[in-house]
């Protein structure tokens, strides 16, 4: 599993000032990017470098209370599903170790010149085997 820490801004939240529904999905990412920075998979050099892409190809997202301005997260990111071409992360989010939300996100390696699906690199699939929740079975 893989954690990360934020906090509900300003911007964040809607004119009843809670977090606005999509922005939920903006703060999964927040981790997911931070997950594959760690990695050496940093999105920045995987866009300039990379010959695969890896777009979301269905998001889910849960919501159950409330956030405002100034809650402190937590999020921990956890492999859901790990296939050939594609994975499935699932990022709970929580407040005072509560859940407060999770996200589900589906990534799929696609060969950015040919714009087909492809193998994701062997090196990825380690690190996100590392994100493998042990009382779950793939």
């Amino acid at each position: 599993m893989f954690v990360h820490l934020t906090s509900i801004r300003l911007h964040d939240t809607d004119a009843a000032g809670v977090l606005y529904f999509a922005n939920q999905f903006r703060i999964a990412h927040e981790a997911y990017e931070a997950f594959m920075e760690q990695a050496g998979f940093g999105l920045g050099d995987v866009l300039k470098k990379g010959r695969i892409g890896l777009p979301i190809v269905r998001a889910d997202g849960d919501y159950r209370v409330p956030l405002r301005v100034g809650d402190q997260l937590t999020l921990t990111l956890r492999l859901l599903r790990l296939g050939r071409t594609s994975f499935t992360l699932v990022c709970r989010i929580a407040k005072d170790n509560r859940t407060v939300g999770f996200v589900t996100t589906t990534h799929v390696a696609v060969d950015r010149r040919t714009g087909r699906k492809t193998e994701l690199p062997a090196g990825l699939r380690k690190a996100l085997s590392a994100l493998k929740d042990p009382r779950r079975s793939l």
